[in-house]
């Protein structure tokens, strides 16, 4: 990627905008091939998904991924480039188109915080293979037209444009100035109104079981295999299907999550044709930030307690649960496993610690790693999906088996979502307690780990609860 230097291009101004985009136009005449114009700017405060709502358009592609108490939010909206693969090379694929768009991008403007320059945002479906039927691609990828942030305290726009001998500068530089203009000092007033009218919410219609009657004996399968040794542990997930009286909005739904789960990441990842993927996840897949890894280990629940003392009792005894604590080791020591894999030295903590969310408690154990320039993010998160957290151990054995028992296409639950930049950073979350929202109807699905020692009316309680997070935020 091509940095020009702010001091070259001093005004902020459209006569240096135009100056800028002209270099572009030029080298993509010289080089006989696009260029990808890259505009980062410091703004005053704006709230992404606020900025997300105002320019929502059901047929673009989005993203949106925030944790609120990371002080961190990032949203990106109508594809610039994108890209679908299928298989198992989706991700090597994924990187090598990213690499070949910056090899031909141009960026400028404030490029020394966080999340400026191009980002990739993406989508991963649990499995590479996925039927024709599915609504996602087993790999999606996109560079947005437009993209706001916040990161501690802090608040950017960037535009990026496709520029090649055709383009017309005019409409370009009126198209970037004009969004620059909007995004700096960006007014709420419809947003306001809307949040403050009485939004009429969907009412349900139904609600099916999407492998009705196969769950239970699908466990008891499970418990037989891995009393024979085919495998030490599989997840094994519920689906529902939701058909509502009108349209769900996927962003106001979004905004209920982000309001009711703080303590998750909420995500929604937009496939165009009106459907959306939308989720609160407890689950950080990976993230590299200035050469520091962070990923982590989270498996064993148990439910929230009606008051303090009641939590506490639950805690201690997911804390005490033998099957809970030899779940939990399984993923933790298969993560260090994948990271050793690929060349990383990963750190975890002997024994876990509890995550309370607001419905669920889980056990939890951070894992860090230092990484270098060598090892690329895409190359990490091939190694690390799926874990044994949404898949099994040993994982080819337990994987294969999943659709058979499930009798269900998981399509992105399960799967990664999440973005990475120039700089070979990221954030890569797990697609759980989530739903797919398309039109009326939405699908929603749920899983637990199974191990020897677990129970089928056990199992089904632990899925309900964990359908009824997101289905009644709904």
């Amino acid at each position: 990627m091509q940095i020009i230097p702010s001091e070259l291009l001093p005004g902020r101004d459209e006569a240096a905008l135009r100056r800028f985009l002209e270099g572009c136009k030029e080298a993509a005449i010289a080089k006989k091939h696009f260029q990808l114009a890259s505009i980062s700017l410091a703004v005053k405060h704006i709230a992404p998904l606020a900025v997300l709502q105002s320019i929502y358009e059901p047929e673009e592609l989005h993203f949106y991924i925030e944790r609120p108490r990371d002080d961190e939010a990032l949203a990106g909206a109508e594809a610039v480039v994108q890209a679908r693969f299928d298989g198992p090379e989706r991700f090597r694929q994924v990187q090598a188109f990213a690499d070949d768009v910056l090899a031909h991008t141009i960026a400028v403007g404030d490029l020394g915080e966080a999340f400026t320059g191009p980002h990739f945002f993406t989508a991963f479906s649990f499995e590479d293979q996925v039927p024709a039927a599915s609504e996602f691609a087993a790999a999606t990828v996109f560079l947005p037209r437009w993209q706001v942030s916040r990161s501690q305290g802090k608040y950017g726009a960037v535009a990026n444009l496709k520029i090649d001998a055709t383009t017309d500068l005019d409409e370009a530089v009126a198209r970037v100035w004009g969004a620059y203009r909007k995004f700096g000092a960006f007014e709420y007033t419809g947003e306001v109104a809307h949040a403050t009218a009485a939004v009429e919410q969907p009412i349900l219609r139904s609600r099916r079981e999407l492998a009705p009657a196969v769950y239970a004996d699908a466990v008891t399968q499970a418990l037989a295999a891995i009393a024979g040794g085919e495998f030490e542990k599989i997840v094994l997930a519920r689906g529902i299907e939701l058909d509502a009286d009108r349209a769900w909005q996927p962003l106001d739904a979004l905004n209920r999550l982000r309001e009711r789960f703080g303590g998750c990441f909420t995500f929604s990842f937009g496939g165009g044709g009106g459907r959306s993927f939308i989720g609160a996840t407890p689950e950080r897949l990976l993230q590299i930030r200035d050469g520091h890894l962070l990923t982590e280990a989270i498996a064993g629940s148990a439910p929230r307690g009606r008051n303090a003392g009641e939590d506490a009792v639950l805690a201690r005894g997911l804390l005490d649960s033998e099957k809970d604590l030899r779940e939990h080791a399984c993923v933790r020591d298969s993560i260090l496993r994948r990271l050793d894999k690929a060349g990383i030295q990963g750190a975890a903590d002997t024994d876990p610690r509890i995550l309370p969310l607001a419905n669920v408690q889980h056990l939890h154990t951070p894992i860090h790693a230092e990484v270098g320039d060598a090892v690329h993010l895409l190359e990490v998160l091939s190694e690390l999906h799926p874990t044994p957290a949404v898949g099994g151990t040993p994982r080819g054995a337990a994987v294969s088996r999943i659709r058979e028992l499930e009798q269900l296409d998981r399509g992105l639950y399960a799967g990664v979502v999440g973005w990475f930049n120039h700089l070979n950073e990221g954030e890569m979350v797990v697609g759980i307690r989530s739903a797919l929202i398309d039109g009326k109807r939405a699908k929603l699905y749920a899983g637990a780990g199974i191990v020897a020692g677990s129970e089928p009316e056990k199992e089904m309680r632990e899925t309900e609860l964990k359908l009824n997070a997101v289905l009644e935020t709904l």
